[in-house]
């Protein structure tokens, strides 16, 4: 379970109770580098301006004349920096010094600078969150199945389009009619085919879904009401609620979303890049080149997005436990006039969150920024090497254009599928201490009830106050 350490968060109200279990270090630096200190170079600290004297028959500085300083220093005293010029290279040298650090890998994308983290549970991998998903809609198998089914007949149906509407166009400027109105009738039917399976798939997974987050709301609610009273001295009610509202309604589109457009993508991937190799072996082991690095760049991605996931729903329940216990005990702090302190915890809170969520939008660029240079890439290296394969008549005009909607379609594919494990790693990151939760034990007076009551009926039979509750006749 994760616990946030933390040595400078704003002061505390003195007679508000507060749970040890939280603990945020308070950063120093904000974006990776210290604020400098300009220090005055000695010139400029040393230079005292004085007001011209009127009893003074010649101009004269500190007492001394004019004509008594050497020519050279008075012309290196004109051309010394002045404080605004120091001030802006200073400025240059920071920003010079920061550069660096925003680019992947830099310091900047560190999360341990803002917040530290001590595990005291194992992190949830993401087969293991996906097992204990289908533990609990496995009842329910039935409408896995059909989606499933569905999602197969909708992808092939899909991915056969691009192949008979070239095949249609090509067919119908070489004057094909019989074959022509062949290829129209099959894209017709497998139009239908992929529009109706896809609205099967669609109502399947949503009804998968919606089981999914009712399931695990009332495991994870049956498992805390459970626990020992102690395991409530320590856990907050705000941290609490903020698990069963918040945290579990992130797997919300684990199933209906993530799940469903990976597996579609999948499928639909595989038999691109089967048939541009097809095709052309040469263009189709490029392609596929491109879409190994661009799946380096996915992992990478994903697991930058799940640590950051698991910390904003860290921060977010800090958050409401502050709001909760200071709305809880109003009274007491508007009592003691410290509306402002509990602001300022507030808002601490709120300015971690958006830090955490403004590296997270900037990778997510990054991430949108490898994609399209590596789709436009894709572009060139189809038309650039298949129209050399043209003018050497190894291949035509129509399975160069095929070549060319199937590599666009594999590459699509390829991002579909990373940002979708990308937000299936975020939802599990933002979702592990409801796992954790959901896998403590119950208080031992629940699992041993009937030690427990056998020693309870024999003390009440040997109290004395048994005859007080026996009734006496009259």
């Amino acid at each position: 379970m994760p616990l946030l350490l933390s040595a400078s968060q704003p002061p505390l109200l003195p007679l508000i109770p507060h749970s040890n279990k939280t603990l945020i270090t308070l950063p120093r630096k904000r974006f990776g580098f210290a604020p400098n200190t300009l220090t005055t170079p000695p010139s400029l600290r040393s230079r005292r301006i004085l007001p011209k004297s009127s009893a003074s028959s010649s101009s004269s500085i500190n007492g001394v004349s004019l004509e008594d300083i050497p020519e050279h220093s008075r012309n290196e005293e004109s051309t010394s920096p002045t404080r605004d010029e120091f001030l802006l290279l200073q400025t240059l040298r920071t920003w010079l010094r920061f550069l660096p650090s925003i680019l992947p890998g830099g310091s900047w994308w560190n999360f341990d600078d803002d917040i530290e983290i001590e595990l005291l549970a194992q992190p949830v991998s993401v087969w293991r969150a996906l097992g204990k998903m289908w533990h609990l809609v496995a009842r329910d198998r039935w409408i896995i199945f059909a989606a499933f089914t569905a999602l197969i007949f909708a992808a092939v149906s899909e991915i056969s389009i691009p192949h008979f509407l070239t095949a249609s166009i090509f067919t119908a400027q070489s004057a094909e009619i019989a074959v022509f109105h062949q290829n129209v009738r099959l894209l017709v039917l497998l139009c239908v085919i992929s529009g109706i399976c896809s609205g099967i798939r669609g109502c399947c997974f949503g009804i998968a879904n919606m089981i999914l987050v009712k399931r695990m709301r009332e495991t994870l609610y049956s498992s805390l009401i459970l626990q020992d009273i102690s395991f409530f001295d320590s856990e907050t009610v705000g941290d609490l609620t903020s698990r069963l509202g918040a945290d579990c309604q992130q797997v919300s589109r684990v199933i209906g979303n993530d799940l469903n457009l990976i597996l579609r993508n999948v499928l639909q991937g595989t038999g691109s890049l089967i048939y541009l190799v097809i095709l052309s072996w040469p263009l189709g082991l490029c392609t596929l080149m491109i879409c190994i690095l661009l799946g380096a760049v996915m992992v990478h991605y994903g697991r930058y997005q799940k640590k950051a996931a698991r910390l904003i729903q860290e921060v977010t329940a800090s958050a409401n436990d502050v709001a909760q216990e200071t709305l809880s005990l109003i009274r007491t702090v508007r009592v003691y006039g410290t509306e402002e302190v509990e602001h300022g915890r507030y808002k601490w809170w709120l300015e971690k969150l958006a830090d955490i969520s403004l590296r997270q939008s900037a990778a997510y660029g990054f991430w949108n920024l490898s994609f399209n240079a590596l789709y436009h890439s894709t572009q060139v290296i189809a038309v650039l090497f298949g129209g050399m394969s043209i003018l050497a008549g190894h291949i035509t005009a129509e399975k160069l254009t095929k070549f060319i909607l199937y590599s666009e379609w594999l590459i699509y594919s390829t991002w579909w599928v990373g940002d979708n494990i990308s937000n299936l790693m975020q939802s599990v990151g933002a979702s592990e201490k409801v796992f954790h939760l959901m896998d403590l034990l119950p208080s031992s007076q629940f699992t041993e009830r009937g030690k427990y009551y056998e020693s309870y009926i024999k003390a009440f039979h040997s109290s004395t106050f048994m005859r007080l509750l026996v009734p006496t006749s009259a």
